[in-house]
């Protein structure tokens, strides 16, 4: 039986170390897709008939909505995404559809709309937070800052 030479016993377990990782690496930068949301397909939008379903004959023909109007009687909205993965880089909406049933006051269906990604618009979004005047909140900072901070008068009871 042949022995194995000093240098191929050391770079054996180095090359499968080697090649193991770079498999690994490789692997996670693969594209993969995440799909979100429903949206009916058309096969079953056509059991809906405009002016006729009511909102409980919708959502019994292709089920519940994502979400409704905020205001009442204002329609159904139906959302799904797809979002692209790539390594380690942020995901990327690369298709959306919102499909929106709106209702007429009496409660039947009035419209039925599809939405894509390139029909919405980014709205930007305002946020009012109260700030609350305090920096610096770990313990030591306050203990160090307080330091100096006394009068001797209040210690003592004096007024």
């Amino acid at each position: 039986m042949r022995q194995r030479s000093f240098v191929q016993r050391r770079l054996s377990p180095r090359l499968a170390l080697i090649g193991a990782a770079l498999a690994l690496t490789l692997a996670g930068c693969t594209t993969r897709y995440r799909n979100h949301g429903y949206t009916p397909s058309d096969a079953q939008l056509a059991q809906i008939a405009v002016g006729v379903d009511t909102r409980e004959s919708v959502a019994e023909a292709v089920g519940t909505p994502t979400s409704a109007g905020v205001l009442n009687g204002s329609g159904y909205y139906y959302v799904s995404s797809r979002f692209r993965l790539y390594g380690a880089l942020e995901p990327q909406e690369v298709e959306r559809e919102v499909l929106a049933i709106t209702f007429d006051p009496a409660g039947r269906v009035e419209n039925i709309e599809r939405f894509g990604l390139e029909d919405g618009a980014v709205v930007p979004l305002s946020r009012r937070v109260t700030s609350d005047n305090v920096r610096d909140t770990t313990l030591i900072r306050q203990l160090v800052g307080a330091v100096g901070n006394y009068d001797a008068g209040a210690l003592l009871g004096e007024p």
